[in-house]
């Protein structure tokens, strides 16, 4: 194959040095897992390949070149290309709501995952030192904004974090604890029908989660919420998971598109650019029946593959293979060992959905290193609960960013 070929290079650019399971998010927020547990580093995966980490800056489809930029060091790079493979992702989008930009919280990549548990215990400390109860409300008030898998997986696990750890801080009441769902939709987990819709809803309520079908949050200035409906929410703390976009460099890219992605044919080569190719989140494939497959992390991996292999056919003259792929199911984890489930046109909720759930990303899960860590993470946490120290404070952040400062040679406020 291409592949083995002596006069090759392969060269992967990316923005970090390890692949994140993003599936797994929801679960570093909410205390259960670690950080580390959930990454694993390019440089221990790949092999015969050069790992440039930096950030693509932009693409020249005429001269055939790529340009980035390292972030720490602010190094310009300039890669020349016969083929390109671009899986660029997708970004937040936050539709020009105001404020959210500024001041909602995202669940987009690790450091997101991180700061957000780290956040909910800043909180708590906080709500126990003061005596102002609409001010303590308003510091245990959470708000998720957008209620696809993200977004009701992110809720179920912070809603069981803050009140199963309420209770180590004698001056909160549970009563005090709001976690607001808001969803445009007429119930969550749309991808999975509506009675597992309902299902995840009527669980989530039981567990004292507030979901408002049917509304969009128009606004946040860092306090209040202001909803489609008319409604008004004070909250120091609002979760945006309600949409993406591609990458910026897509949009710059003059290619066919297809609602912001590139449009791909059956091969996963790009229409009409010779040598270019795009798969997963940045990438509109066509499904054979005239619509197109839906930018998940199941299509993605499997488009990743098949676009790898018509590559090395492009490159040795060999015919390339079209992609297809039949969605085998989804399985969502909604908190309080409950999920909803649908795997080859079956569905399951409640406990099995949720071991289903645990037990189909353990085994997606990349090396057997992680596997074990993470099983007996989730084993340790049956027996003991989670932990609940706050490992990044105000204080570190703000050293961080000084000593970034100092070593940009930038001023403070661009840094942070």
């Amino acid at each position: 194959m291409a592949w083995r070929t002596a006069d090759i290079e392969v060269t992967l650019i990316s923005r970090e040095n390890f692949i994140l399971f993003t599936p797994m998010l929801h679960e570093v927020a909410a205390g259960d897992l670690s950080p580390g547990d959930i990454v694993n580093p390019l440089r221990r995966i790949l092999r015969r390949v050069n790992l440039v980490v930096a950030e693509v800056e932009g693409i020249d489809l005429t001269t055939r070149t790529i340009r980035c930029r390292n972030a720490l060091q602010n190094v310009e790079l300039t890669f020349e290309f016969d083929h390109l493979l671009l899986a660029l992702g997708a970004e937040t989008n936050f539709f020009a709501t105001p404020g959210a930009h500024e001041s909602a919280v995202t669940m987009k990549n690790l450091a997101d995952a991180a700061l957000l548990r780290n956040r909910m215990v800043a909180l708590l400390e906080e709500v126990s030192l003061r005596n102002d109860e609409a001010a303590r409300r308003e510091l245990l008030t959470f708000v998720t904004a957008g209620g696809g898998f993200s977004g009701a997986e992110t809720t179920g696990a912070i809603n069981d974090f803050l009140r199963e750890t309420a209770r180590f801080y004698p001056a909160i009441k549970e009563e005090m604890i709001r976690i607001v769902l808001v969803h445009g939709g007429e119930h969550l987990l749309p991808e999975l029908g509506k009675e597992l819709g309902r299902y995840a809803e009527h669980k989530l309520r039981n567990r004292g989660v507030e979901v408002i079908d049917g509304a969009l949050v128009t606004s946040y200035d860092g306090s209040v919420v202001e909803l489609s409906n008319g409604r008004s929410i004070p909250a120091a703390t609002v979760i945006w998971t309600a949409g993406a976009k591609p990458s910026p460099v897509i949009e710059g890219l003059p290619c066919q598109k297809q609602r912001g992605r590139l449009l791909v044919d059956e091969c996963l080569a790009v229409t009409g650019v010779p040598g270019l190719w795009a798969v997963g989140d940045c990438a509109a494939v066509p499904d054979g029946t005239g619509g197109f497959y839906p930018p998940t992390a199941q299509h993605g991996m499997r488009e990743a593959v098949a676009a790898a292999k018509n590559v090395a056919r492009a490159v040795v003259g060999e015919p390339l293979k079209p992609f297809h792929y039949k969605t085998i199911g989804m399985l969502a984890s909604i908190g309080h060992h409950s999920g909803v489930a649908m795997l080859f046109g079956v569905k399951f909720s409640g406990f099995i959905a949720w071991w289903m759930w645990r037990s189909v990303y353990l085994a997606k899960l990349p090396r057997l290193a992680k596997k074990l860590r993470v099983a007996v993470d989730w084993t340790l946490d049956l027996f003991f609960g989670r932990e609940i120290e706050q490992t990044i404070t105000a204080r570190d952040i703000e050293a961080t960013a000084e000593q970034i400062s100092r070593e940009l040679q930038l001023p403070l406020t661009a840094a942070a």
